[in-house]
């Protein structure tokens, strides 16, 4: 099958975010073991999702790591003028959610299975594929865990995000947080009758702002724009109407963090005082959204070596979306990202991959095939 074709049935399945994936699950397995393939299927702990991973080459042998995540973000947006899970082509271009984030990186992956499979590899290639990647990669960690029983150590990772075929060494860690706060209702004639769960939290907010005013003076590393650490406050939601005295309120917020600093780290200093609130006689709730730490591989890195000869350009110190990659890093493996299609494209109606980026992306998951042969 060419790569536009695996696509289209990439795409035809509805793996959204946070719902069960097994029709694309069985699919890529039957694909992967057609071609001789043997393929572990990694269920999560929800119990309706799972990750892959299929080994190509002498499974004994140090090798490498094709990884990209199987799940997309919801086709909500206004403004798309075909069917989201149904590919369309036109001028070059293929249409439909998670072509470029990042179906795309697995389609080339998946394409170029039957030539690595004719090749005689020393090293092996291996499929490493999640779910659950858009909510904060809650499905990687689980496969991570289990890697010491699936390979032996690896030599490296190659995250397939959207990249536009360029290796990136670096991105920042990020970690996600939902604060929800719980009062007492009642008339605002007699506030001394309730507990205000809004006033509560303009506290919390307070030192929100001032963390990430903090932050903006540093420490600073100068690859990633802006060159610090930041936070900010998502959504605040609360009350019901003005006469009415709010008996909770639901703040998010986000920290994303330089190298070398724990992201979820940076939202002590405010789980701290939203804490303190139960003093006060307020129910308080913090709960972990998501968490992946900073990517950063060095310049003279061998994998950046490696994936400057396979496309050909110079890799790029770093991007301002956080991938998994960050994880499979922290788990010893050295990991850089590269795969097709734009990153501006994501997450937006009419999102598209085009055809040629596609052949790029194959030609160099075939072209590291040949490397592992010497």
């Amino acid at each position: 099958m060419q790569a536009a074709e695996i696509l289209g049935k990439l795409v035809g399945f509805r793996s959204v975010v946070g719902l069960p994936n097994d029709d694309a699950v069985s699919w890529i397995r039957g694909y992967l073991e057609s071609h001789g393939i043997a393929v572990d299927v990694l269920p999560g702990p929800e119990g309706d999702r799972s990750n892959i991973f299929a080994t190509i080459g002498p499974k004994e042998a140090h090798g490498y790591i094709l990884s990209g995540h199987m799940d997309v973000v919801p086709a909500t947006e206004a403004g798309w003028t075909s069917d989201p899970f149904i590919l369309r082509a036109e001028g070059g271009r293929l249409y439909g959610r998670g072509t470029t984030d990042m179906k795309g990186f697995l389609a080339a992956g998946l394409a170029a299975v039957p030539k690595l499979a004719a090749m005689p590899l020393r090293r092996p290639l291996h499929l490493a594929f999640s779910y659950d990647e858009e909510a904060g990669c809650r499905g990687v960690p689980h496969m991570i865990a289990r890697m010491p029983e699936l390979c032996r150590q690896p030599l490296g990772a190659i995250i397939g995000e959207p990249s536009g075929m360029r290796a990136i060494r670096a991105h920042k860690g990020k970690a996600a947080a939902r604060l929800t706060v719980r009062g007492r209702s009642g008339h605002s004639s007699r506030p001394d009758q309730g507990l205000n769960a809004i006033h509560g939290v303009a506290g919390v907010l307070t030192q929100a702002v001032a963390e990430a005013v903090r932050l903006a003076g540093g420490p600073f590393e100068h690859v990633f724009e802006p060159p610090y650490s930041s936070l900010q406050i998502g959504t605040v939601k609360g009350g019901q109407a003005v006469n009415i005295i709010p008996d909770s309120c639901e703040v998010e917020l986000e920290a994303r963090a330089i190298s070398g600093v724990d992201p979820a780290e940076l939202l002590t200093p405010v789980r701290k005082i939203a804490e303190a609130l139960t003093a006060l006689g307020f129910e308080v709730e913090w709960q972990e959204l998501s968490a992946y730490p900073a990517l950063s591989l060095e310049p003279d890195a061998p994998l950046a070596a490696l994936l400057e000869a396979l496309t050909g350009r110079e890799p790029l110190p770093a991007v301002s979306y956080g991938t998994e990659a960050g994880l499979f890093q922290r788990a010893g493996i050295d990991a850089i990202i590269c795969g097709p299609g734009d990153i501006g494209r994501a997450h937006k109606a009419d999102e598209y991959i085009l055809i040629d980026e596609l052949m790029a992306c194959q030609a160099m998951i075939e072209a590291l095939g040949a490397h592992c042969i010497a």
